[in-house]
């Protein structure tokens, strides 16, 4: 198996206009922050209350498992799930855990094929 590190240099990331594209998010409504992130404006938020196929799910308070599962085990599953059926996903950690999900112990955000 590759390590934390190899998989991370293997990686190549998206550009966020390409990530937008896939979820249909206009490009004006993007504000970048370079090349890989953005925030995403007040105003095509509020444009969304109106649509009714959008849904939100919150998963905020968890006990993890013996194995460590907890909320971005749970959070990573339901979007590979839902995804899987074929519904467009996507999903924010605040601070994700590296634990069981990704194969390693540590700091946040992401290791291994995260």
């Amino acid at each position: 198996m590759a390590s934390d590190i190899e998989i991370a240099r293997a990686a190549t990331m998206k550009p966020i206009s390409e990530i937008g594209d896939r979820l249909d998010i206009p490009s004006d409504a993007l504000q970048p922050y370079g090349h890989y992130k953005a925030k995403i404006g007040f105003d095509y938020l509020k444009s969304l209350r109106s649509e009714s196929d959008g849904k939100l799910i919150l998963v905020t308070a968890i006990t993890p498992t013996p194995a460590g599962e907890g909320k971005t085990t749970t959070s990573v599953g339901l979007g590979d799930a839902l995804n899987r059926i074929g519904k467009r996903t996507a999903i924010c950690l605040r601070e994700p855990s590296l634990g069981p999900c990704f194969g390693m112990k540590g700091g946040a955000a992401g290791g291994g094929y995260a």
